[in-house]
């Protein structure tokens, strides 16, 4: 006899399962409506450490101006980003 046993992540206290987040070139900054973001402008998106990448996040359905990004990466969940963020792309080895 064999059993399969089967591990559904459920989300962490506390996280939206609607909320995503994607990085994408930072040269395509124009292309997003802020309107349909939870940042407010360019200035205040999160950028890698070359300035090259930049993330912004959303409520599901993804928004038509991230639709239109190039260069959008997958859809990363709160958990998903966070680990990313403190890979070295991302975030200054002095800070952390």
């Amino acid at each position: 006899m064999c059993f399969v046993i089967c591990i559904i992540k459920q989300p962490s206290m506390g996280e939206n399962i609607n909320r995503r987040y994607i990085t994408f070139s930072f040269s395509e900054v124009d292309i997003i409506d802020f309107t349909q973001i939870e940042e407010t402008s360019s200035s205040t998106l999160r950028k890698s450490v070359d300035e090259l990448l930049a993330v912004i996040k959303y409520e599901l359905p993804a928004p038509s101006s991230v639709d239109s990004l190039t260069t959008k990466s997958q859809e990363y969940t709160h958990s998903e980003i966070l680990a990313l963020m403190i890979t070295p792309a991302w975030s200054h080895p002095d800070i952390i």
